[in-house]
């Protein structure tokens, strides 16, 4: 929901098509991050991408992707050719049983030293609010940039764009906790997941996966403790 409302704000962002699965041409003395479902490149990514390559995927080539494809099939990409895959509030666009398909592509054009970055939606905290507030799906949940956020927003879909756009992937289709998406990326694969501290005020998870155990450079660079374990995994007893 968060990333229809940064696409919504982007929607004047200059357009630039690429051929299906087509990437550009790359430095790879530089390392490169796979933004996934960005929708364009005047949306910023955090900051410690800064100095990066930055190449867009996303279905839709309005906002300039460099790769235009479903994230279901990102299989067909070259293989290891990312350095990390940044992905804001795209992964609960895809129904359950999708997810596996979609982090398995993740893993499968990273490099094998190489990582992912998730922001999605905390059910859990939208849940505790909603019950201790006694708030209806219909009340608002928080004010964003582009206007009030409801509940049912937040679970489903930002339904404003869902209507004005008429596209259906712009709906929610699964939901997360921190449990169930720490979870969901081991079973992908991914041998090393973090909890990390989210990046928006409010109702947001963030999780950091690594395909190997991460390593010194890796750990200053998100904020991770250099002192802790690699098998640590972050708090077990949150959802």
């Amino acid at each position: 929901m968060l990333g229809s409302i940064l696409k919504n704000l982007a929607s004047q962002a200059a357009a630039r098509t690429a051929p299906d699965g087509v990437l550009t041409a790359e430095d790879t003395s530089i390392p490169a991050v796979l933004n996934v479902g960005g929708h364009s490149k005047a949306i910023p990514i955090p900051e410690h991408y800064a100095g990066w390559q930055h190449l867009l995927r996303d279905i839709d080539p309005k906002g300039g992707a460099e790769v235009v494809c479903d994230a279901r099939t990102m299989h067909a990409l070259s293989p290891g050719r990312f350095d990390a895959i940044y992905c804001s509030h795209n992964l609960e666009h895809y129904h359950h049983h999708e997810v596996p398909m979609v982090l398995s592509g993740f893993a499968h054009v990273l490099k094998e030293d190489g990582f992912t970055e998730i922001r999605v939606p905390d059910m859990p905290a939208v849940f505790r609010k909603m019950l201790d507030d006694g708030l209806d799906i219909e009340d608002v949940l928080y004010e964003s940039p582009a206007g009030p956020i409801c509940i049912r927003d937040v679970i489903y879909g930002w339904s404003r764009e869902i209507a004005a756009s008429g596209n259906d992937f712009f709906a929610h289709k699964t939901g997360f906790s921190r449990k169930s998406l720490r979870g969901a990326l081991l079973a992908a694969g991914f041998a090393e997941v973090w909890d990390a501290p989210p990046l928006m005020l409010f109702y947001e998870l963030r999780a950091l996966a690594f395909k190997r155990p991460s390593t010194s450079e890796q750990r200053s660079l998100l904020g991770i403790p250099l002192d802790l374990p690699g098998t640590v995994l972050g708090p077990r007893d949150r959802v």
